[in-house]
């Protein structure tokens, strides 16, 4: 299995459904989410690893997906969503070996993904 794209691709009606029954509450998460990643005195990349390690020690795995990809799309290298990924083991346990390794799975699958688009 993997914990990247099959994910959002599972969650993407349920989440759709759901975003038109509350509109204003995703509207209200969305300014949040972007206000939290913009830019500031940690760049974008550093936010998405964060939000990578955060996604693993809360164990969701389209949070994983979600921001796997962000963190290929600003740019993290693998050595860099591992570092931040390995974190997670001293703050999380044993659980974090577990959600770590599909984090990771996820964000090389989009590495590889935006490898194959960049060749295109």
């Amino acid at each position: 299995m993997t914990y990247g794209k099959a994910v959002r691709d599972a969650l993407r009606t349920p989440t759709r459904a759901l975003r038109s029954a509350i509109p204003d509450v995703y509207g209200g998460y969305r300014e949040l989410h972007d206000a939290a990643l913009s830019p500031g005195a940690l760049d974008a990349k550093t936010k998405e690893l964060i939000a990578l390690a955060i996604a693993v020690s809360k164990e969701c795995d389209g949070c994983i997906a979600a921001h796997a990809h962000a963190a290929v799309l600003r740019g993290a290298s693998p050595a860099e969503a591992a570092e931040a990924i390995g974190v997670t083991f001293l703050m999380n346990g044993g659980p974090a070996t577990v959600y770590g390794a599909r984090a990771y799975d996820a964000f090389q699958e989009f590495r590889e993904q935006r490898g194959k688009e960049d060749v295109a």
